[in-house]
């Protein structure tokens, strides 16, 4: 028989009661605060349900009543400059957070602050999509953000704000200040990947990070027991050694004592936690209905979570103490509910026997674009270098040693820079060398993570967002950002625009382009095409070791989130840059013509630039090749684009992934657009096939494009025009 030895959990796992005694010990000013917010947060979710009854909220309306007590007890007694996120059903926490910043010791019996009104009103405003909004009303119920007060951001991607948190924990820790980051998120989001993945590096890094699983039994309709076989979702945290406490979020003081003794952990730098509340939403997934009208929940169930409603339990507490008295209750009551019928007085008025949302309240339709990106005032004042008109001396260097090059010299004049990437730390610089020395130079500032990108892209997007710091992350081949997507496209891409254009996002992610290395369909993608349909993001893609010290330094001087390119091809390539002078930049916006022709507009950029220069010279075609450098759509240079179309009356663009991302099917609508009227034939494009590459050497290299490709396409482009190339059939492409 084979021996078997029993295994325990590397961190503690408890469950936290209150008793009696901890009632009767518990400061009274704590209990006021608690019983005072969540009459304040049960008033305002009653009023939202009441305006989204008449249907004066736009969307979805996910109430949190039943729930107040898991906030307040998690947030009363937290630091203003400690930080929470939620999910989309995050009003309460939003509201704990934003009250105990505007009324700290918020006294049940007191007249409420002018402040606390103005946050009643604003946050109101917010969730009907309202200027006066926090986010100008952009971003709605499902987006709460108010950074001042440390409340970073509801979030309507089931999971996708933990990631973020982790981010803003990660800041707290490099910046020594004890400072604590708390992500809310739901039984649903506990077997979602970005949760899992966020534990498990959390963890690793030892960062400040509060796990607060609200349990309320239901993703939507579906229960718990349906989801999981370890309903006791506080488990998952033992299983990535963080400690973790089950409570009744019922209780606000159990919830209160639980948090208290994860901050200690947290504050004295020993890592994350995790804490499951069991509460309950006495309403439906959204709206005013319960679960029980759409069959899911019994009526006997709801009654009975009812009757331990946390604001019942904490006024019978303070009365029974003799703290307060009932009349002090029903007076916080009707308080609370006043200054909620004053917060939507400001916002609705009745028109005949109906409201509407007041007119001037609305944003203006002409803010519907603003902000997706900033207006790189940022970059005002650099110096700016062009290769050609450089006047100090060059030097010869490989790409990827430029690469390296850069890098080192941004981390030594900045301290806020940290890059983040798998093996970046090892292997001599990562895959391909690029980030050689910065390991051994700067050990706390480049780290190597898990296999995660969901996990580090989402936490670099967090401590881009709280702007302490700058990163840098290495996703090892392109194709990863579709692991990625959620914190990548829907996070990191719609942050600024989303929370109403005050968010800057300063991120640099670097990839590569590996057509031609056998690594097949998974890892070979060009991700121009996709990232230029995510507005937010600006792409750049370097095709001289010169041109991309210039970029990069523009990148990591810029306020938004930029994609770095590489290509394998150009890695051991060699081509001048400054001997001793890496702090230029090459500013977004600016193509480049690589060569001057009056025949044909060649658009191209990163490897291809070289591919193109080299079919034009073996046919001998007076071609005008432009390296784009800069691919999202507020960043192509139309004044260098424009110039030499009225030149050439004649456009081929060139790239050489696949058909099915491709890059230029936007380019040439907007170019047709545009310049119809100065072009001899529509705009011929030179692209890989519809396939991604595959392992045989054979067919992947019949699956890009190449020198033979762009040959084909010039002798197609100029037959077309009327003009046939000797010696070329001019076949279709």
């Amino acid at each position: 028989m084979p021996e078997t030895i029993a295994l325990h959990p590397a961190a503690p796992w408890v469950e936290l009661k209150s008793t009696e005694a901890d009632w009767a010990a518990a400061d009274p000013a704590l209990l006021k605060e608690l019983l005072a917010q969540m009459a304040l947060i049960r008033a305002f979710e009653e009023k939202v349900l009441e305006l989204a009854g008449e249907g004066l909220v736009h969307g979805p309306a996910h109430s949190s009543i039943g729930q107040e007590g898991g906030a307040a007890g998690s947030i009363v007694g937290l630091r203003p400059t400690d930080q929470v996120n939620g999910s989309h059903r995050g009003h309460h926490q939003f509201l704990a957070k934003a009250l105990a910043y505007v009324a700290p010791g918020l006294d049940p019996t007191a007249p409420l602050s002018d402040d606390t009104h103005a946050l009643l009103h604003r946050s109101l405003a917010e969730i009907l999509g309202l200027e006066p909004g926090f986010g100008h009303g952009r971003g709605g119920s499902m987006h709460l953000r108010w950074g001042e007060a440390g409340a970073i951001g509801t979030n309507a991607i089931v999971g996708g704000g933990v990631p973020l948190a982790a981010g803003a924990a990660f800041a707290h820790k490099r910046a020594g200040t004890g400072d604590v980051a708390i992500s809310y998120f739901g039984d649903g989001a506990v077997n979602i990947g970005a949760v899992l993945e966020t534990m498990n590096l959390a963890a690793a890094w030892d960062l400040p990070l509060l796990f607060f699983i609200e349990n309320n039994g239901y993703a939507v309709a579906t229960t718990v027991e349906e989801a999981t076989r370890e309903t006791r979702l506080s488990g998952r945290g033992t299983g990535f050694g963080i400690p973790s406490w089950k409570v009744d979020g019922m209780d606000p003081l159990a919830v209160h004592l639980a948090t208290q003794e994860a901050l200690k952990i947290m504050r004295a730098g020993k890592g994350p936690a995790v804490i499951e509340a069991d509460v309950y939403r006495y309403f439906h997934q959204n709206g005013a209905l319960p679960g029980s009208a759409f069959g899911y929940r019994t009526k006997e169930e709801e009654a009975s979570w009812r009757a331990r409603d946390p604001i019942k339990r904490t006024g019978a507490a303070l009365v029974a103490r003799g703290v307060l008295k009932q009349d002090d209750l029903d007076a916080l009551t009707e308080r609370a509910q006043a200054a909620m019928a004053d917060a939507a007085a400001q916002i609705v008025e009745t028109v005949g026997n109906k409201r509407r949302v007041m007119p001037g309240m609305w944003p203006d339709v002409s803010f519907v674009d603003e902000g997706i990106r900033g207006d790189l005032s940022e970059l005002s004042g650099k110096r700016a270098e062009e290769e050609a008109t450089y006047r100090g001396r060059l030097a010869e260097r490989k790409f990827v040693d430029a690469i390296a090059d850069v890098l080192h010299r941004r981390f030594e004049t900045d301290e806020r820079f940290v890059i983040m990437g798998e093996d970046i730390h090892k292997l001599k610089g990562g895959t391909n060398g690029a980030t050689r020395g910065l390991a051994a130079a700067f050990p706390d500032r480049c780290l190597g993570t898990p296999i995660s990108e969901g996990a580090f892209a989402g936490l670099a997007g967090g401590i881009a967002m709280d702007r302490r710091y700058r990163p840098i992350i290495e996703f090892m081949y392109p194709d990863f950002m579709w692991v990625a997507a959620d914190p990548v496209f829907n996070q990191i891409g719609k942050a600024r625009h989303m929370f109403g254009a005050d968010v800057p996002v300063p991120l640099v992610l670097r990839t590569k382009i590996a057509m031609g290395t056998g690594y097949g369909s998974q890892h070979s993608l060009d991700p121009a095409g996709v990232f230029a349909t995510s507005p937010g993001w600006r792409i750049v893609a370097p095709s001289t070791p010169f041109d991309y010290v210039g970029l990069m330094n523009a990148a990591l001087t810029c306020e938004d989130p930029v994609l770095v390119i590489e290509h394998v091809d150009l890695y051991q390539t060699s081509g001048a840059i400054p001997d001793g002078d890496l702090d230029y930049i090459i500013p977004f916006g600016k193509a480049k013509v690589v060569r001057p022709g009056a025949e044909l507009t060649i658009l191209t950029y990163s490897a291809m630039v070289h591919r193109s220069r080299e079919a034009v010279e073996e046919l001998g075609l007076d071609a005008e090749i432009i390296d784009l450098r800069s691919l999202d759509r507020a960043g192509l240079d139309w004044d260098t684009i424009g110039e030499s179309i009225r030149k050439t009356n004649n456009v081929l663009i060139v790239e050489q992934g696949s058909l099915s991302t491709s890059y230029g099917g936007f380019l040439a609508d907007e170019i047709q657009r545009r310049y119809l009227d100065w072009l001899d034939q529509p705009v011929q494009r030179v692209t890989g096939k519809i396939a991604s590459p595959t392992i045989s050497k054979v067919l992947e290299r019949a699956a890009f494009a190449g020198k033979e490709e762009v040959i084909a396409g010039l002798a197609v482009t100029m037959a077309a025009k009327g003009t046939p190339l000797p010696g070329m059939p001019g076949a279709a492409l």
